[in-house]
């Protein structure tokens, strides 16, 4: 099965389009204030607007209000909501969207029941857990903590680089990976040689 891959954390137009290139299928864009990588839906329009068929934008949020949702959501253009604080499911599901529930792995989390409560859910995304950051740690968390059972689609995320994805998608089978600082020149400025890579290393791993 081919692994799908989001490029997050997307601020300039060449970015999204050196990610499209190398074969993204889905743009990640941060409405988070407290992130380094936020980006106003202002900005975001543009970038959207050059972003070809069959490639999704999805909008990246922590706690965030119904309000700002609906307005990100349609001055950005975006297909598909993503959700990394504590919303309930009735929150994700009230939109006309389709949403993604991200979740910070640790040792003590019942990942089974977090499927249960967000069965709307159209994938999980696994991620790193901090007790300061909601998501973007660049840090790897323990793979074997996710259970063989899951009853939705993953999303893999959290320290993933040109230089370990192989391993991650060998080891997870996930259904998409997700990665944002590990092709990064700088916090929100890709690098294409790190993306490129990065795709690369995705499509070698499905021959294999």
């Amino acid at each position: 099965m081919r692994t799908r891959v989001k490029i997050c954390g997307i601020t300039r137009t060449e970015d999204a389009l050196a990610a499209i290139s190398s074969g993204a299928d889905a743009i990640g864009f941060v409405f988070w204030q407290q992130s380094a990588r936020n980006i106003l839906p202002q900005q975001a329009r543009p970038i959207t607007k050059t972003i070809p068929a069959f490639v999704t934008t999805v909008g990246v949020y922590v706690d965030p209000t119904v309000e700002w949702v609906h307005e990100t959501a349609t001055i950005a253009n975006l297909g598909l909501l993503q959700f990394h604080g504590n919303e309930s499911p009735e929150f994700c599901d009230q939109f006309s969207l389709p949403y993604v529930k991200a979740l910070r792995i640790k040792e003590d989390m019942d990942l089974l029941e977090y499927a249960n409560r967000y069965q709307s859910a159209k994938a999980l995304l696994l991620d790193t857990y901090s007790a300061n950051l909601p998501g973007g740690t660049g840090e790897v968390f323990d793979w074997t903590l996710i259970p063989a059972n899951l009853p939705l689609p993953i999303i893999l995320s959290g320290g993933l680089t040109p230089d370990n994805v192989v391993h991650a998608i060998t080891k997870v089978k996930p259904w998409a990976v997700d990665v944002s600082s590990g092709v990064e020149a700088s916090k929100g400025i890709k690098d294409i040689n790190k993306i490129s890579a990065f795709m690369q290393r995705v499509k070698n791993c499905e021959c294999i």
